[in-house]
């Protein structure tokens, strides 16, 4: 299938970039990427910004017919001082800021921007309460509260006549790097263990799904605001280490990790996988949208396969 449209991805060495730019290459797209640097050897043609210095190189955005802007601080990578907390923000806010700013002041032809977001949107979340749904409310913590700033800004698309999109997403599931990798190493090293009580629940997406949403919300032009970016089945802390366990044909034998313990490992952090309630993906499929991966134990089976 060969797709004219080209498509600016900022972030786009990242995880979810590398695998998305190389789904929209195989359907027939012409990608860029929007990078803090060059990378050696890379085969994407590649523009250079600095969203710290308002600084993006001239005609970046010029052939772009969509943007999909992926750009951000990792969350999980390390503790949260208050300088690591400001970066996180900004990365987010400051980046959206200046891709709006420069498409109201130059010449260009970008009929769509897509940009993620995060489930952090509906706070930490009770596991006995009902799923979240896109028209809840925001919770007050502070990843709620930059997920708020960060679509505030995305919103301001709208304005220039921009169709646009925001994918909140879920914990990301790939065969290299990301979530999995650092759940399934103390599984493998015979170490692994459900974290907290391990009722709370993770709300995962296989990545080959989630990249099938972004390349939805690019081709199907019905599609706009705000969806949520996980399958349709999640599972608990504990029900996910014992499936990764399973996949990996390793024991479990260790009690659970006490919250009091990730706490004092992980910091402020620790909140995010210590806690957190069920989160829908009814609205992406009402579109029509098909999960490949629906159950994790599927998922797993794909990723961890030797």
């Amino acid at each position: 299938m060969q797709h004219s449209k080209k498509i600016l991805v900022t972030g786009g060495s990242g995880m979810i970039g590398h695998r998305l730019t190389t789904l929209l290459m195989q359907r027939g797209y012409e990608v860029f990427h929007l990078l803090r640097s060059k990378k050696i050897g890379s085969y994407i043609k590649t523009f250079i910004w600095d969203p710290k210095k308002k600084v993006i190189e001239k005609n970046a955005l010029l052939d772009a017919d969509v943007i999909i802007h992926l750009a951000g601080a990792g969350v999980a990578e390390k503790r949260w001082s208050e300088s690591h907390k400001r970066e996180i923000l900004q990365s987010r806010t400051q980046s959206t800021r200046l891709l709006h700013e420069t498409l109201q002041r130059e010449k260009h032809h970008v009929s769509t921007f897509i940009s993620a977001s995060g489930i952090s949107f509906y706070g930490l979340g009770d596991p006995s309460g009902d799923a979240f749904i896109e028209s809840d409310a925001p919770a007050t913590d502070f990843m709620a509260q930059v997920t708020l700033a960060w679509e505030a800004q995305t919103e301001k698309m709208n304005e220039l006549g921009i169709r646009t999109v925001k994918i909140r997403t879920g914990v990301v599931l790939s065969r290299r790097g990301g979530a999995l990798e650092k759940l399934a190493q103390p599984v493998k090293l015979f170490l692994g263990a459900p974290l907290g009580s391990g009722n709370q629940y993770v709300n995962w997406i296989h990545l080959d799904d989630l990249c099938a949403i972004y390349i939805k919300a690019i081709e199907d032009q019905a599609i706009r605001g705000v969806y949520n970016g996980v399958a349709p089945n999640p599972v608990t802390n504990k029900e996910l280490t014992k499936q990764i366990a399973r996949a990996l044909k390793k024991p479990l034998w260790l009690p659970n990790v006490p919250g009091l313990v990730v706490k004092l490992i992980a910091g402020e952090v620790a909140m995010v996988v210590l806690k957190g309630g069920k989160v829908s993906s009814e609205k992406i499929r009402n579109t029509g949208f098909d999960f490949k991966f629906k159950t994790v134990q599927h998922a797993l089976q794909d990723l961890l396969r030797v």
